[in-house]
């Protein structure tokens, strides 16, 4: 039930999973209380006389039984060295972890093959010029495709997609490369293939910037480094973004690097040449009007039309001004009945404006954004790298500084949560425990079995090679929940026991010969039915993958270390009255 708590876009991607398997737990209660006991009446099955699969199953279990308590009994009279062997896996478990032998991808997600390809052209490119360059671009790409692993190749310009927000204007561009699925392994990744397609295209002279957008599947996630770099001047801020998209460029595992510093249109800046207007005898205001005549026109009246007020407009006889240099050389009449350009009365100057200025928390600011190759360095890693390289660097910008978001946010908010639920999720485990048993003590023998069970999800890990991502933790938090059933089964069994006055040590091995089949039972049915999903039978997925994987490798292991940890434990700290406590020295 915690796991329905989690925040975020984490949370509501993953909440149907504690969702469900809630409602199917209660609905199970039910059956067992209500409905199972009537269907076993309705079969009329005779218990006194067992069948031969039943007498062969009694005959194994009583093996299994006895080879089980001879080995608890071994292990009961060398507690020290049992203990060791206990605790020595999950020291080992953590040594792996901090070692990083577990590959770390906190988002790990299921690829979808199809991408984007994304032209930017200077601004004032024409929109026919932008479709050109992309269609010349989708030729590279379409030579590199195989014909029998493409399903769909467009091309556009005008407009282009992105994770965040669309763009629109004359200068953008976009292809879709759609690939066909891949269920039997016939077709090259799509990773593959995108790789070979940037390798070939990403010099390609014209465009400004060409990056690449792949979908995948999951939660909708930033990208894995997204850096804000905030100032107060315009022209400062664009060098320090400069000066930080070099940083990036110098790491060889990003790539797809772009920023949402969009550049504005083409400006023509005129200033009056004073000393010629006043040779030529005439005043800056009349250049001035001239020019809005020519390009934008004079309002000289209003007027009333259908309750709306018209403005009347005059402007110069359309003429061919297609470019700057003709609308310089439209010629001024002098009062000398000579005419000159205009350009003789202007200092001209062009530059190119800026696009869209950005604020975050009060500043300007530039958003850099890029991918990453998570097989060279994790996000953490690729951040605290950008993080030292600016340090080195900053003096240049002293009235800049950087913010960090994107996937590492995403990752730090889900880590905070995900360690807040446990906690939460294992207080309340100890909170019900402690009403069931009336102890303070015996609760905590019982959750002694979760870094077993973490113990198990590492072992699950390197075995298997599945990433440690955020849903393999968040399978360990559903874990938590799950791996202390048989310990609950085991002390409940003891403590019956105890009441009926059995010395602490007769307890612990009568409860244990008891309970093995059935923590057997409970413990294979489970695996059994994540085992699929854990070893990818029907598909691979990096997103519910390591969350069975979690499941089915913690459950096994620390199933198999509770048949002897928890009656260790509670043999060793329980005493004859099933309260807190040291228990008294009884020989085996």
């Amino acid at each position: 039930l915690p796991l329905v708590l989690m925040p975020g876009i984490m949370g509501k991607f993953m909440m149907v999973v504690p969702l469900v398997v809630s409602i199917a737990l209660a609905i199970s209660l039910v059956e067992a209380y209500w409905m199972l006991p009537a269907h076993v009446i309705a079969s009329k099955t005779d218990f006194n006389q067992p069948s031969k699969i039943q007498q062969w199953r009694h005959r194994y279990t009583h093996k299994l039984q006895i080879a089980y308590v001879r080995a608890l009994i071994r292990v009961m009279r060398y507690p020290l060295r049992a203990m060791v062997v206990i605790v020595l896996p999950f020291i080992l478990a953590v040594g792996a972890i901090a070692a990083q032998m577990v590959e770390f991808n906190f988002f790990a997600s299921d690829p979808i093959r199809k991408f984007y390809i994304n032209v930017e052209m200077p601004p004032g490119t024409p929109l026919q010029q932008t479709l050109k360059t992309t269609v010349e671009i989708e030729s590279i790409a379409r030579s590199i495709l195989h014909k029998d692993e493409t399903r769909a190749l467009v091309s556009y310009a005008g407009q282009m997609f992105t994770e965040k927000e669309p763009f629109f204007g004359n200068q953008y561009g976009q292809i879709m490369v759609s690939l066909k699925p891949d269920d039997d392994n016939r077709f090259r990744h799509v990773d593959t293939v995108l790789n070979a397609i940037r390798s070939a295209v990403s010099d390609y002279p014209g465009p400004l910037n060409i990056s690449f957008f792949r979908l995948a599947g999951g939660p909708p996630v930033e990208k894995p480094v997204s850096v804000k770099i905030r100032g107060d001047k315009l022209e400062q801020l664009q060098q320090a973004a400069d000066a930080l998209k070099g940083i990036l460029h110098s790491i060889p595992a990003i790539k797809d690097i772009s920023d949402d510093a969009s550049k504005g249109r083409n400006e023509l800046n005129l200033v009056f040449d004073s000393y010629a207007i006043q040779q030529s005898g005439i005043s800056p205001a009349l250049i001035a009007r001239n020019l809005r005549l020519l390009v934008d026109g004079e309002v000289v009246a209003s007027m009333q039309h259908q309750g709306e007020t018209l403005d009347i407009r005059v402007r110069a006889e359309p003429r061919d001004l297609h470019t700057i240099e003709s609308l310089l050389y439209t010629q001024i009449s002098l009062p000398d009945g000579s005419s000159r350009p205009l350009s003789f009365f202007l200092d001209d100057s062009r530059d190119t404006g800026p696009g869209n200025i950005r604020h975050y928390n009060y500043r300007r600011a530039i958003t850099i954004e890029a991918d990453l190759d998570k097989s060279v360095m994790n996000t953490v890693e690729a951040n605290e790298l950008i993080q030292q390289r600016w340090h080195a660097i900053a003096h240049r910008f002293p009235d800049n500084d950087l913010d960090f978001s994107g996937e590492l946010d995403d990752i730090k908010e889900s880590m905070n949560s995900m360690l807040t639920l446990l906690l939460f999720g294992t207080l309340l485990i100890y909170a019900i425990l402690g009403t069931q048993f009336k102890s303070y003590f015996q609760p905590l023998i019982i959750i002694s079995t979760i870094p077993m069970a973490f113990t198990g999800v590492t072992l699950g890990l390197l075995i298997t090679g599945n990433p440690l991502s955020l849903y393999t933790l968040y399978g360990v938090v559903a874990l938590a929940g799950i791996a202390v059933n048989a310990a609950i089964v085991l002390i409940s069994a003891a403590n019956e026991r105890l009441r009926r006055g059995m010395k602490i040590t007769h307890a612990t091995i009568y409860a244990a010969r008891r309970r093995i089949i059935p923590i057997l039972i409970t413990t294979l049915t489970t695996i059994a039915g994540l085992s699929s999903l854990a070893l990818g039978l029907g598909g691979k997925s990096l997103i519910w993958g390591p969350v069975a994987t979690a499941i089915v490798w913690g459950l096994a292991f620390s199933s198999l270390l509770t048949l002897f940890a928890i009656p260790l434990l509670f043999r060793l700290f329980v005493n004859d009255q099933s309260g807190n406590g040291q228990s008294q020295k009884n020989p085996l």
